[in-house]
């Protein structure tokens, strides 16, 4: 039987999975677009993905004082961005990987061309988005800069150069395997709690715990992830936390990263249990 708390996550999470959900589908309706390029975005959209990093962002604007309604564009654009992402790794160029979330992946059904096409979209789509949403002036300038930093060269898209350029030599450099890690999967969780504060209209002190917050989550979810992995016996084939450190030593930082996370949320202006479970959850998971 699930606790109060996960049951109170679930809900949480159930709730603003069809928010976004709804919000997503406006933004891209079915049956319209050029040739087949919108039913090839709706396909990886809507493959049944968790919805972490709009998550994060809505939980992140109800501890900084705001409501969930006032993330939704971030959310939303969050998403855009990750599922771009996740179309292009699973390109012959990049991952070559055949199925996602237990469907065939995007280049698999649609062809890499318009699988290419597809994700460039999504991405574009995220900053207009962002750049029509209902906001203040300022925040949408707040929020396509914190994406775009996020998303870019010296976030998630670098973080898979050095993923792609990862070789032998580099397999066992701690601080290149950190720097990987908070590049291409850290950036745009760190972007996610950071938006949730915008929207909500957060300070300086509020956004740096925020940041804080973000960094630790994000680390601790990839090194899970790593964890994971090696049941596949994957994991010590390529730059990973538990090829480096060993899988308890991996899980010793695992847990420091989380409590360095929910030390954060005392000290926020909302309702920050969300944020307080999300970290639990994602330290904990199983998948």
């Amino acid at each position: 039987m699930k606790s109060d708390v996960e049951q109170d996550l679930q809900a949480f999470w159930e709730a603003g999975v069809r928010t976004v959900d709804e919000a997503l589908d406006a933004l891209i309706p079915s049956g319209q677009g050029v040739g087949r390029l919108h039913e090839s975005m709706r396909y990886s959209l809507f493959a049944g993905g968790k919805r972490l990093r709009p998550l994060l962002a809505m939980a992140a604007c109800e501890a900084a004082g705001g409501t969930v309604r006032d993330a939704v564009p971030a959310a939303c654009a969050l998403e855009l961005v990750h599922t771009y992402s996740l179309i292009h790794d699973d390109l012959p160029a990049m991952d070559d990987d055949d199925y996602r979330r237990g469907k065939p992946t995007n280049h698999r059904v649609y062809g890499e061309a318009l699988a290419i096409l597809a994700g460039d979209a999504l991405l574009t789509l995220a900053f207009s988005a962002l750049a029509k949403a209902p906001l203040s002036a300022e925040i949408r300038v707040r929020l396509i800069e914190e994406l775009s930093d996020a998303a870019g060269k010296d976030g998630m898209v670098g973080g898979q150069v050095m993923d792609v350029d990862a070789s032998g030599a580099g397999l066992a450099d701690p601080a290149r395997l950190a720097d990987l890690h908070r590049r291409k999967t850290g950036a745009l969780i760190v972007a996610a709690v950071r938006m949730g504060g915008i929207c909500a209209g957060a300070g300086t002190a509020v956004l740096d715990r925020l940041t804080a917050y973000g960094r630790a989550v994000g680390l601790a979810y990839q090194i899970v992830d790593d964890l994971l992995d090696v049941a596949g016996d994957t994991a010590f084939h390529k730059l990973t936390w538990p090829a480096v450190y060993g899988v308890e030593g991996a899980r010793r930082d695992v847990e420091r990263l989380t409590r360095e996370a929910l030390d954060q949320i005392g000290a926020l202006p909302g309702n920050g249990r969300y944020l307080d479970a999300l970290a639990r959850f994602l330290a904990t998971r199983e998948r």
